[in-house]
C-alpha cells in the first residue's frame, strides 16, 4: 500500500499565523503531483488484473495463462520499478521539502531576531498596505493602541485607529486633514516625516517601497534631539530678545510693540522717558487698555484724545504730531506687525519745532531787515526763478509779491536791463561772483528824471555741498542792486575838484619830501636808540639771572655749614646746663634761626625770580591750610600779649595748598610780628565765584605813600618797638617776642608779590595809620564736593621712644657726621657714619646688627648722590637679613626734580637745614609703622 502523505510542520511562531514561504509551496505542489502519479498507477495496475481475469477461457489452457501471466508479470515489473521510481522521488521530494522548510523557518527566525534588533520601529506593508512583519519597539509607537495592531491590518485602519485613540498631537485640530496627509506621506514615500505624540514624544518615520509594492517603514524616537533643538531654540530666541531689547534701548527713539491681542510685548526706556509712563502701564503682562486708562487720567493736563490709542477704528499704518502733556512734541507712527499686532514709534521732535519755529522767526526778522534796507535784495534758483525779494526790490518792479515769486527772471526784468545782466547771470551761475554798474530803464510816474540813473549790481552764487565727486553745486544766485546814481555824481564833483587840486598837490609834495627826510632821519637816530636799551636790557637780564643764581648758589653753600650748626645745637640742647649756658644756647638756636629764615627767603626769591616754581591747582577746603596757621601763630601771640581770632570756613578754594599758605603765613607772622597792642583776626569773606582771606591787625599802620614800597625786597618800615622797650604785661620787647619775634628782614611781601603772581590771584592792601591795617588774598572757589584736603608731613605723629635704634648715617661732611651722631646720641639712638658708600658697606660688616633705619645727604663727594648709595646699601641689607630698611634723604637743594627723584625711590625727604623735631618726629614715625 502507499504510505500518506506526511504534512510539514508549521515553522511560524505560535502567536502569530504566518503564510507559507515559496519553497514550502513548491514542495506541496511536487507531493500532490507525485501523490496523482501514484494514484494513477494503481488505478491502471487494477485494471490489467482485472482484464487478465476476463481473458482466461472457461478451458484453463495453461499455456495462455502461463503467457499471460509471464506478459503480467513483465507488466508489473515494469509498473513496480517506476511505482519504486515514483515513491523514492516521493520521498527525495519530501526531504527537500522538510530541508527547505527548516531553512524558510531558520531564515524567518533569523529575520524576526534582527527585525526586534533594529534601533527603532520596523513595520512591513505588504502591495495592498497590510502589516506583514513588525518588531515591538513599532508597537511603543502607538501610545493607547499598542494591543490592537496585529499582522494583515491595513495601514488605513492603522491611522484611523491613531486618531481615534488620540495617539498623535498633530491629529487634535484636524484629524481629517491630518489622516489625509498621512495616508498621502504613506503612498508617496518622500524622505522622513516627524510627528509629536500624546505622550510628548517625537517620532521620525522613514518609509520606502519594496521591489514586490510594499512599503519598509522605520520609526526613530527623536525626542531628545527634538528637545535639544528646543532648547536651542530658546536659547536662540532669549539671545535674539535680548539682542533685540539692547538695540531698542539703544535708539533714540520711543518704541513699543503690541501683539495682536493688544497686549505689551517688548519696550525700550526711551518710551518710558519721553512719555513720562507709569509702571502700570510698562510692565510684563501689561495691555493696552492700561496706556488708555493711563491716558484717560491725563485729561486734566489738557492733552486730547490722541487718535493712535483708538488702534481698531483708525487704519493702519498711522502717523501724526502730538503735544504731550510735559510739553515734548512727538512724532508718533504706528505700523502693523505680520501677526496681526503694531508696533509705536515716538520721536521727540521738540527741538526740531522750536528749531522750526526759530527759522520762521528769523526768516520774519531778516525779511523785517531787508525790507528797511535801501538796497535791492532778492534770490532766484539755479532755473533764474524768484525765490525772495525785498520790498524795495517789489517797488522798483512795481509788481506784488505774487507776481514775482515763481518766474523766471527774463519774464520779470525789463527786457533791456536783463539783455544787459544776461552774461553776468550765468557768470554767476557757474560760481563766480560778479560785480558790475548798469544803467537803469526809465521810470514812468511823477518821481521820473530827465537825467539816467545808474545801479551797482552784484550777482553772488550760491554754492552747496560737493557731491560725492567732489564738484559743487551751484543752488542760485544772490542779487543785490543800489542806486548808485549820486554817487557817480559825487564822483564827477570829486573828479573835478581832483583836477583843481593837482597843482595844489605838486606843491605840497616837495615840501612833504623835504619833511620826510627829516623824519628818516629821526627814525634812524630812533632805531639806533632802541638797539642800545635792547642791549641795556639784555645786560641787565642777564645781571639779574647771574644775581639769582648767585643767591641760590650761595644759599645751597651756607645751608650746609648751617645744618651742621643746628645738629650740634640741638644735641646740646638736649643736655643739662646752667641758666646761663641755656640762655647762650637759646641765643645761638635764635640766631640760627634767623639765618635760616633768610637763606629760606632767599631760596624762594630765586626760585620765582629763575621760574623754577610751579603751582599744583587743586579744589581744598580753605580750613584745612588756615586752622593750622592759626594752630601755629597761637603761641607766638600770646607770646606777645595779642589776641589772635580766627573765624572758621567751610568754602573750598581751587589753588596751590603750598603757595597760597606762603602768602597767608606771612601775612600773620608780619602782622603779629608788628602788632604792638590789641589782636589779629584771620577770616574769609565770600564774592561772588572768589573767595577774599583777610589778616586783620590793629598795629600802627602803613602811610598810603608806603603801600607798594613795603612789596620790595629788604623794605622794612619802623612800625614795631625797638629792642628794650615794653610791651604790655611788662616785659621787655625781645621778652615778649620770644624765639620769633625778631624783627624781620623785608622780604616776606616780596615774596608775597611773586607768588600771587605764580598763582595768577590779587593780593589787596588797606592801612589807616594809628588803626591797623588789613592784608587780603582773592582766590577762586572750588567745587563744593571736593573731599577735606589733608596734608601730612613727612614723620608727622607722637614721638615714640627710640632707645637702641640702630642709625647709620652718609654724609660727606665731617661736621654734619659729628653733629648728626652727637644729636642722635642724645636721644638713645646707637648712630654709626661714614662719609662714602663703600665706608659704609665696611661698616655694615663690623656692626652688632643691621641698622633700623639709613640717613644720607643727597649730594655726595665725587659725584655720588644719596638715593643711589642708599639703594646699594639696602641691597647689601636685603641679602643679609631679608628686609630692606627704610631711608631718608637729607638735601639743602629744594628743586622739584630732586624731591621727585627721592619720592620716586621710595625715600623719606628732609630740607636743610634740619629740624631736629622735625627729624624727631619723623623717625618716630617710621620706627612705629
Amino acid at each position: 500500500m502507499i504510505a500518506p502523505t506526511p504534512q510539514p510542520a508549521n515553522p511560524l511562531p505560535a502567536n502569530q499565523d504566518a503564510e507559507p514561504s515559496p519553497a514550502d509551496a513548491d514542495a506541496a505542489r511536487r507531493i500532490a503531483d507525485l501523490e496523482q502519479q501514484v494514484a494513477k498507477l494503481t488505478r491502471i495496475n487494477q485494471a490489467l488484473m482485472d482484464r487478465v481475469e476476463r481473458n482466461v477461457d472457461g478451458q484453463g489452457s495453461a499455456f495462455s495463462l502461463f503467457q499471460t501471466a509471464i506478459g503480467l508479470e513483465d507488466q508489473v515489473r515494469s509498473r513496480t520499478r517506476s511505482l519504486e521510481e515514483a515513491l523514492a522521488n516521493l520521498e527525495r521530494s519530501y526531504q527537500e521539502a522538510a530541508t527547505a522548510r527548516e531553512q524558510a523557518e531558520t531564515a524567518r527566525l533569523r529575520l524576526f531576531t534582527a527585525i526586534e534588533a533594529v534601533s527603532g520601529g520596523f513595520a512591513l506593508f505588504d502591495a495592498e498596505d497590510r502589516l506583514v512583519l513588525f518588531n515591538q519597539d513599532y508597537l511603543s509607537f502607538w501610545p493607547g493602541m499598542a494591543g490592537d495592531v496585529h499582522p494583515g491590518m491595513s495601514f488605513r485602519e492603522m491611522v484611523l485607529l491613531a486618531v481615534q485613540r488620540k495617539s498623535v498631537l498633530d491629529a487634535y485640530r484636524d484629524p481629517d486633514g491630518w489622516v489625509r496627509r498621512r495616508l498621502r506621506q504613506h503612498a508617496d514615500c518622500q524622505g522622513p516625516t516627524v510627528h509629536a505624540l500624546s505622550d510628548g514624544r517625537w517620532m521620525q518615520i522613514n518609509e520606502k517601497r519594496t521591489n514586490d509594492g510594499g512599503v519598509v517603514a522605520i520609526y526613530t524616537d527623536i525626542t531628545a534631539l527634538k528637545r535639544r533643538e528646543t532648547q536651542q531654540w530658546k536659547a536662540a530666541v532669549a539671545k535674539k530678545t535680548t539682542l533685540l531689547q539692547a538695540t531698542l534701548d539703544n535708539i533714540f527713539q520711543g518704541v513699543a510693540v503690541y501683539d495682536a491681542e493688544l497686549a505689551l510685548v517688548a519696550w525700550n526706556n526711551e518710551f518710558v522717558r519721553l512719555l513720562d509712563l507709569s509702571p502700570r502701564c510698562v510692565r510684563r503682562g501689561a495691555v493696552f487698555g492700561d496706556f488708555q486708562r493711563f491716558n484717560d487720567g491725563l485729561q486734566s493736563h489738557g492733552i486730547s484724545e490722541p487718535r493712535f490709542l483708538d488702534p481698531q477704528n483708525n487704519p493702519l499704518p498711522l502717523r501724526l504730531e502730538q503735544t504731550w502733556f510735559n510739553g515734548r512734541v512727538l512724532d508718533i507712527e504706528r505700523n502693523p506687525m505680520p501677526d496681526g499686532g503694531f508696533v509705536l514709534t515716538f520721536t521727540d521732535i521738540t527741538e526740531r519745532k522750536r528749531n522750526e519755529e526759530a527759522l520762521r522767526d528769523s526768516e520774519r526778522r531778516i525779511r523785517l531787515v531787508t525790507d528797511a534796507m535801501p538796497a535791492l535784495i532778492a534770490y532766484a534758483d539755479a532755473d533764474e526763478r524768484y525765490q525772495f525779494v525785498n520790498a524795495p526790490y517789489r517797488q522798483w518792479l512795481k509788481r506784488p509779491e505774487t507776481a514775482i515769486l515763481g518766474r523766471r527772471m527774463r519774464t520779470v526784468l525789463p527786457p533791456e536791463f536783463y539783455g544787459r545782466s544776461r552774461a553776468h547771470i550765468r557768470q554767476a551761475l557757474a560760481g563766480e561772483t560778479v560785480s558790475f554798474e548798469v544803467e537803469l530803464p526809465p521810470t514812468d510816474g511823477p518821481d521820473a528824471g530827465t537825467e539816467p540813473r545808474y545801479a551797482h549790481v552784484t550777482f553772488v552764487p550760491h554754492i552747496g555741498l560737493p557731491n560725492a565727486d567732489q564738484s559743487r553745486v551751484i543752488l542760485g544766485l544772490f542779487t543785490l542792486m543800489q542806486d548808485v546814481t549820486e554817487r557817480r555824481r559825487a564822483d564827477a564833483a570829486i573828479k573835478e575838484a581832483n583836477e583843481t587840486l593837482e597843482r595844489r598837490v605838486t606843491e605840497r609834495t616837495a615840501a612833504l619830501t623835504d619833511l620826510n627826510r627829516q623824519l628818516k632821519q629821526e627814525i634812524a637816530e630812533r632805531r639806533e636808540m632802541e638797539r642800545a636799551l635792547q642791549s641795556a636790557k639784555v645786560e641787565a637780564e642777564q645781571a639779574n639771572l647771574s644775581k639769582t643764581k648767585f643767591l641760590a648758589a650761595a644759599s645751597h653753600d651756607l645751608l650746609q655749614p648751617l645744618n651742621s650748626a643746628r645738629l650740634f645745637v640741638s644735641a646740646l640742647a638736649e643736655l643739662e646746663h646752667t641758666h646761663k649756658n641755656r640762655s647762650l644756647i637759646d641765643n645761638i638756636d635764635v640766631s640760627l634761626e634767623a639765618v635760616e629764615g633768610l637763606l629760606d627767603a632767599l631760596l624762594d626769591i630765586s626760585k620765582l625770580d629763575a621760574g623754577a616754581v610751579s603751582a599744583e591747582i587743586v579744589d581744598f577746603p580753605i580750613g584745612s591750610l588756615l586752622g593750622p596757621l592759626h594752630t601755629e601763630h597761637q603761641v607766638l601771640a600770646q607770646d606777645r600779649g595779642l589776641d589772635l581770632r580766627y573765624a572758621p570756613s567751610r568754602a573750598v578754594v581751587r589753588s596751590d595748598i603750598r603757595l597760597l599758605r606762603s602768602i597767608v603765613q606771612n601775612f600773620l607772622s608780619n602782622a603779629v610780628r608788628y602788632t604792638q597792642r590789641g589782636g589779629v583776626l584771620l577770616g574769609c569773606r565770600r564774592r561772588g565765584d572768589f573767595l577774599r582771606i583777610e589778616v586783620w591787625d590793629s598795629g600802627p599802620g602803613i602811610p598810603s605813600d608806603q603801600l607798594e614800597e613795603i612789596f620790595k625786597e629788604f623794605h622794612q618800615l619802623h612800625r614795631g618797638p625797638v629792642l628794650g622797650a615794653p610791651v604790655p604785661g611788662g616785659r621787655s620787647a625781645r621778652e615778649g617776642r620770644g624765639r620769633s619775634g625778631t624783627r624781620g628782614m623785608g622780604l616776606g611781601l616780596a615774596i608775597v608779590r611773586r607768588v600771587a603772581k605764580v598763582l595768577d590771584v590779587t593780593v589787596e592792601t588797606r592801612s589807616v595809620v594809628g588803626r591797623g591795617s588789613v592784608f587780603s588774598v582773592v582766590v577762586p572757589l572750588g567745587a563744593t564736593t571736593a573731599a577735606a584736603f589733608t596734608r601730612r608731613l613727612a614723620g608727622q605723629g607722637a614721638a615714640q621712644a627710640m632707645t637702641g635704634t640702630m642709625v647709620l648715617v652718609l654724609d660727606d661732611e665731617p661736621s654734619a657726621l659729628m653733629g648728626m651722631q652727637a644729636l642722635l646720641s642724645t636721644w638713645g639712638c646707637e648712630a654709626a657714619v661714614a662719609s662714602t658708600g663703600e665706608e659704609a658697606l665696611e661698616v655694615l660688616d663690623h656692626l652688632p646688627r643691621p641698622p633700623d633705619v639709613l640717613i644720607a645727604d643727597f649730594h655726595l663727594g665725587e659725584g655720588h648722590i644719596g638715593p643711589d648709595e642708599v639703594g646699594r646699601l639696602r641691597q647689601a641689607i636685603n641679602r643679609a637679613t631679608g628686609k630692606a630698611p627704610p631711608a631718608i634723604i637729607i638735601t639743602a637743594d629744594h628743586t622739584p626734580e630732586v624731591e621727585a627723584q627721592v619720592k620716586q625711590n621710595g625715600y623719606w625727604m628732609l630740607k636743610k637745614p634740619v629740624n631736629p623735631a622735625q627729624l624727631r618726629s619723623l623717625l618716630s614715625s617710621i620706627l612705629t609703622g
